[in-house]
């Protein structure tokens, strides 16, 4: 089960499931930025990243820059941050990627979340400045992480654990074909070495016809073109070597196509998909911690 952690402060949700599953939740905030952490979790990591964003945002403000204003949409799908007008998303961060979410508790101003990059892998923390609705957007996110869970386990995260099965047998199949094919090539190659022994003219001087060769049983070796062999050579040369089989299809022993597991019905997922559900059970299993946290611990950390 995802482990969602929270406060004795957070108790109740603050939207209905329909509200974050069918549409979003709207927060206007500015944005102090985003900059690299050791750790996806941990008070003392998001508050050294809250003092470096904000020692940045102080020597761009003294330059006369202002701080961003975004737009936040929060729903089950995730964390969207935009530019308020012209709507452009700026960054997407799905809620399973989320590990850490924290507020300040002093101020009701900055709140704070880590996100797994997708691109990088590397974890980010953002930084806002949410105007007294600190406490409020901390708790939604929480929520939307809650109700996102569920309807993973719902819409098929139960059948992760079988798909992974289902990939190990495939790999199991491709194995066995490889093998299979491998032992093909040898026995192609032997009838090939068979056929030129067959044909090859007797030394010279002898009389003696040549009997064809044999294998360990006295047994002439079968051949699928073997007929050929009884016809001579031109001018001492040999015929040419024996064609190689297709392998544009693969085939069993059998002659049948190889099973794949992945297009054997429409519930199954091709593997691009099961990764994608692999990651987000991971990231659901680590589960999201909520805090209530003071960034704000000397004069400089009082205003942004």
């Amino acid at each position: 089960k995802a482990r969602l952690y929270s406060k004795s402060k957070y108790k109740t949700w603050m939207h209905t499931p329909e509200a974050l599953s069918k549409h979003f939740i709207p927060y206007n905030a500015k944005f102090l930025g985003s900059t690299e952490v050791e750790q996806p979790k941990g008070t003392e990591v998001v508050r050294d990243a809250v003092r470096k964003l904000k020692f940045a945002r102080h020597i761009k403000k003294s330059e006369g820059q202002k701080i961003p204003k975004v737009e936040l949409q929060i729903s089950i799908y995730g964390v969207k941050i935009l530019e308020p007008k012209t709507k452009e998303v700026q960054h997407n961060c799905q809620l399973h990627r989320i590990s850490f979410c924290a507020d300040d508790k002093t101020d009701k101003r900055i709140f704070t979340f880590i996100c797994k990059d997708s691109e990088s892998n590397k974890h980010l923390c953002y930084v806002f400045d949410s105007e007294k609705c600190a406490e409020e957007i901390t708790l939604t996110i929480g929520q939307a992480f809650d109700l996102a869970y569920r309807k993973f386990l719902e819409s098929g995260g139960k059948d992760v654990e079988t798909r992974k099965q289902i990939a190990g047998l495939q790999k199991r199949i491709q194995d066995l074909e490889t093998e299979n094919m491998e032992l093909k090539n040898k026995v192609q190659d032997l009838e090939n070495q068979l056929r030129i022994t067959q044909v090859s003219a007797p030394p010279a001087g002898s009389m003696t016809p040549k009997s064809p060769s044999t294998d360990i049983f006295d047994m002439i070796p079968f051949s699928p073109i073997s007929h050929q062999s009884s016809m001579p050579t031109r001018n001492g040369t040999q015929p040419p070597p024996l064609p190689s089989r297709s392998t544009e299809i693969k085939r069993d022993l059998f002659g049948a196509e190889p099973f794949d597991p992945f297009n054997c019905g429409a519930a199954d997922f091709p593997p691009d998909i099961q990764s994608k559900l692999d990651e987000m059970q991971e990231g659901f299993k680590m589960g999201l911690t909520l805090e209530g946290t003071v960034f704000c611990l000397d004069p400089l950390d009082s205003r942004c």
